[in-house]
């Protein structure tokens, strides 16, 4: 009986250690230089070679288990567990032939200079006390493809595709570290969150996205206030209703292009030019309500 709880427990231990040095080969870790603050990238899309390989020899597997086994498992921890946003992981790609050149071109080298930049300018801005995790995923472009989102506190994901460049991940990751942050810091979960909230969370994240890096333009903000689009969504502000406030951020439906994103940008920068002495600290914990009515953003449309 001992002998074989023995050789179960170096078993176990194998497996582990297997486990540990497929991490090790995904990650690229560095620190702050002043803070010590710790950041992960995480390259998921090096394991999707075995995912390939697996997919040839067990055949009577799903594409969706493999991918599960093989991609999703090793990361899981690193990239989603305790996640305050994770609704589900990465799906398999549709088409790999697709994703595979994607991988081909992938420069992991100035991928990493890029988001390490990123990371740390951010960081001198709004310091965190944990970890933060970027993963990196190859994922087929299309006209609604999201390009990063954050998963929780601490995790960002990239869906890296053909379009992306190093001013995307530079402007897209201080973006996203933004939403990290905040959670981080101010996310309650017993607490509903109205359109408002969501709004301004977006703009807050733009505001900054736009600050560490003025010079790149990725989030498109139009400056004009349109008393039509914006009488589609004001009696909507105070809905604690999660489905309207992504019809109204991404667009469509009679609003234009992501169009929460720019209204958040816009009742920030309302605020912002009437408060001009606050830090991104401070006015990162500024509530909603509270930057809507003393930015007195609806004097645009009167």
């Amino acid at each position: 009986m001992f002998t074989i709880f023995l050789l179960s427990s170096c078993q176990q231990n194998e497996i582990v250690e297997q486990e540990k040095k497929v991490k090790e080969g995904l990650t690229y870790s560095f620190q702050h230089p002043e803070t010590g603050q710790s950041y992960h990238i995480i390259h998921v899309y090096k394991l999707y070679e075995n995912f390939e390989k697996r997919i040839k020899e067990d055949v009577n597997m799903s594409e969706s288990q493999v991918f599960e086994e093989e991609v999703i498992n090793p990361i899981y921890e690193a990239c989603y567990q305790d996640a305050e946003y994770f609704t589900e992981t990465v799906k398999a790609p549709e088409n790999r032939e697709e994703v595979n050149n994607i991988i081909q071109t992938m420069d992991v080298k100035a991928i990493n200079s890029a988001i390490e930049e990123s990371l740390i300018k951010s960081s001198n801005y709004i310091p965190s006390n944990q970890k933060t995790n970027i993963c990196i995923y190859p994922t087929e472009a299309t006209k609604s493809t999201t390009l990063m989102f954050t998963e929780g506190a601490g995790k960002i994901s990239v869906l890296y595709n053909e379009l992306f460049n190093e001013e995307t991940l530079k402007a897209g990751i201080a973006h996203e570290y933004h939403h990290s942050v905040w959670t981080e810091m101010y996310f309650n979960n017993s607490h509903s969150h109205t359109v408002l909230d969501n709004l301004i969370l977006e703009g807050k994240a733009v505001i900054f996205e736009k600050l560490v890096y003025p010079d790149i333009s990725l989030t498109t903000i139009n400056y004009n206030f349109n008393k039509d689009d914006w009488n589609q969504i004001e009696p909507d502000l105070f809905q604690e209703d999660p489905y309207r406030a992504a019809e109204i951020i991404s667009g469509g439906n009679g609003l234009p292009y992501n169009y929460g994103y720019n209204v958040g940008y816009q009742m920030m920068r309302s605020y912002l030019d009437l408060h001009p002495d606050l830090t991104p600290q401070e006015w990162t914990a500024l509530g909603a309500r509270e930057i809507y009515e003393e930015g007195k953003y609806n004097e645009h449309y009167q």
